[in-house]
């Protein structure tokens, strides 16, 4: 059996997220969400010799490098949300899972933005996380 080739980056992520998740609960049992964004940006860009291939960050075109933009302002928003979620009393157990389901905004967007369609089995799939956020937050 062949094993795709992003299978290692996917558990990579995994691993890394889960792993964040409860480092995050832990700093905002000390620290302000937003000390604790600051802080959470400060580790993005410790990795980011290793990480960035050396090219130039502006050989790209400008709709593009827009759209990464846009994306790190969103993700300092989910940040700073999921901080100020685990600092204002909720239960790691609970808000990290809960907003791990960001895929069902993609899910529903892509047919739309993407031209991408929705099989009845991804359909299942966001059923199935919703039903596991109810069952959480008992």
């Amino acid at each position: 059996m062949e094993v795709a080739s992003w299978l290692g980056f996917a558990a990579l992520a995994l691993l890394a997220w889960g792993t964040a998740g409860l480092l995050l609960k832990l700093s905002t049992n000390h620290i302000s969400s937003e000390c604790g964004l600051v802080w959470l940006i400060a580790g993005f860009l410790v990795l980011q010799p290793w990480l960035y291939p050396g090219s130039s960050l502006f050989a790209h075109s400008v709709r593009s490098l827009a759209y990464a933009l846009l994306a790190g302002v969103f993700n300092a928003i989910a940040f700073w949300a999921l901080l100020s979620a685990l600092r204002s009393g909720g239960k790691a157990a609970i808000v990290v899972p809960f907003t791990a389901l960001y895929p069902v905004v993609v899910v529903f967007a892509a047919p739309i933005v993407l031209n991408e369609s929705i099989t009845p089995t991804q359909g299942v799939g966001i059923l199935c996380g919703l039903g596991a956020v109810v069952l959480l937050s008992k």
